[in-house]
């Protein structure tokens, strides 16, 4: 069947061509992330956006979904024109690599290029080895709200992915701003159980929303070994788990909302890594968004666990001022 779709995809004038994502590192290695599609050469689209944003956008609406990945295809990393690695995309077309470079801290772009198709600019940034505190920060019901019920918000992102149909939770964008403008340097990470199909919509929309630009952590939609969806907890789970080891001496400040499994998730992790975490920021859904989300954690949080802060608030400027109050704002 996939060999069959990638005849019919060759014949119809498509190539392989990356999709590329924001990555992140450190000033001696990048994690590259992108994706490879079968796409027409001119379908790039032409938006008032970030180049990244444009370049992430030449897939657009149930598109993204369908689409057909290219699975093991071999990408080119280059900096500033000079080759540095090659990567191989994962069975769903999925670039998430590290590369070995020497880069400064800041924002670097690099490019990916397979076979002869046009080259793709990949943002990325360099933490700053100084850099004492960083951010995570969940997506759905935290920071955009989706007045969808829990069940249909994967098939929402999935097929549809209108981010004109989301709204952004008041306040978070500017409390975000804040954060970033008050520790300089400081990478913002938006961990999602989103598929990467929905990394087009989730990067328009936080663009659109000028919430501070950082990678996106998206998980492969589709069956595993063992079951037909991929878990998203034990996707945030590996990711923070990743995230602490690549950078051990960094704190996190966690935000979550109280819908289902964030709570849950981030006391294991201020459990397990006390050192790492800085606060944990749980947004409090309203009754109307609690019924969506399919109810409250149930997690018995310790609001002091292992000493790490823990604060409730329903948006962006009753976190930001809890902030103030321990200091990190």
């Amino acid at each position: 069947m996939q060999s069959h779709r990638a005849k019919r995809a060759i014949a119809q004038g498509k190539t392989p061509s990356v999709i590329p994502y924001i990555g992140y590192g450190t000033t001696e290695w990048v994690r590259v992330l992108g994706r490879v599609l079968y796409l027409r050469p001119d379908s790039r689209e032409h938006t008032r956006f970030r180049p990244d944003v444009t370049a992430v956008s030449r897939v657009r609406g149930w598109r993204t979904f369908t689409s057909l990945s290219v699975p093991h295809q071999p990408v080119q990393v280059l900096v500033d024109g000079v080759p540095v690695a090659e990567v191989v995309a994962d069975r769903g077309g999925v670039i998430d690599s590290i590369v070995p470079v020497s880069l400064d801290s800041g924002w670097h772009t690099l490019t990916l290029q397979t076979g002869d198709s046009e080259a793709a600019d990949a943002p990325v940034k360099i933490v700053d080895p100084q850099a004492q505190l960083g951010v995570i920060s969940d997506v759905d019901d935290t920071i955009l709200i989706t007045a969808l019920p829990k069940p249909f918000v994967a098939a929402w992102n999935s097929f549809v992915l209108d981010e004109h149909a989301r709204s952004a939770t008041p306040g978070m964008a500017v409390m975000l701003d804040h954060l970033t403008a008050h520790h300089p340097g400081s990478p913002v990470i938006y961990l999602s159980t989103g598929a990467w199909n929905a990394a087009p919509a989730l990067s328009r929309f936080l663009a659109r929303n000028l919430y501070p630009m950082g990678p996106l952590l998206l998980t492969d939609w589709g069956p595993t070994h063992d079951r037909w969806f991929r878990s998203g907890q034990e996707h945030k789970r590996r990711e923070l788990q990743r995230i602490a080891r690549e950078f051990p001496d960094m704190r996190w400040i966690l935000i979550g909302d109280d819908g289902q499994h964030d709570e849950g998730l981030y006391h294991e992790f201020a459990t397990a890594y006390p050192q790492n975490v800085a606060a944990v920021l749980i947004r409090q859904l309203s009754i109307s968004e609690a019924v969506l989300a399919g109810g409250r954690s149930k997690a018995r949080v310790n609001r002091s666990t292992s000493g790490v802060p823990w604060v409730y608030g329903p948006d962006g400027a009753t976190l930001r001022e809890e902030l103030k109050k321990l200091g990190l704002l």
